[in-house]
């Protein structure tokens, strides 16, 4: 099971990486070629769709930036996680567009930034406390919904993909377990 959840976030995470996001141009710039691909020219101030993993090569080489609704943040980690906690049990809210991806990212980059700004240690740790009670509270909720019969369609709208994924193992694997918990129970008379 590791080995499929690890290649099954592995493909999702491949996905994200190609998924347009907006960028904006801090400069301009000549068009780019790239292994085959082509991107630019950008226009100072002019918004742009591209590829994250391309977004991510112009962020870090000052071309451009993401724009401010496509980020993660400690604010926006905090209103999620309070969200989380005043639902109840058969409450999921919906997670902004590429939630767990963003999530790795930004708690990486300010992993990073602590070697540069030993400062940034504080934001770290509170960030890894939201992210871990959010985590938790969501899984509470999966596997109540798994242990119960078949959700609807309408309750798992609200589920990330890798969400949606572990939601249908821990169901089927509830369910073998409840079979043969009955089975075994039968046979013995």
């Amino acid at each position: 099971m590791t080995k499929t959840v690890s290649m099954r976030i592995e493909n999702l995470d491949f996905s994200f990486e190609n998924s347009p996001v907006k960028i904006i141009a801090n400069r301009n710039c000549p068009e780019i070629q790239l292994a085959g691909l082509k991107v630019g020219p950008f226009e100072e101030g002019n918004e742009y769709e591209i590829q994250y993993w391309i977004a991510m090569g112009l962020t870090k080489s000052g071309i451009a930036r993401f724009r401010e609704d496509e980020m993660l943040d400690a604010a926006k980690l905090y209103k999620i996680q309070w969200k989380e906690r005043v639902q109840t049990t058969r409450q999921i809210s919906k997670l902004p567009e590429g939630f767990y991806p963003k999530l790795r990212r930004y708690s990486a980059e300010l992993r990073d930034e602590i070697t540069k700004k030993p400062e940034k240690m504080r934001e770290y740790e509170k960030v890894r406390q939201l992210t871990q009670d959010t985590i938790n509270s969501r899984l509470k909720k999966i596997v109540s919904l798994a242990s119960a019969p078949a959700q609807t369609e309408q309750v798992l709208k609200n589920f990330t993909s890798e969400e949606r994924f572990l939601y249908k193992e821990t169901f089927k694997l509830i369910n073998e377990w409840r079979t043969q918990i009955i089975k075994n129970g039968e046979g013995e008379k």
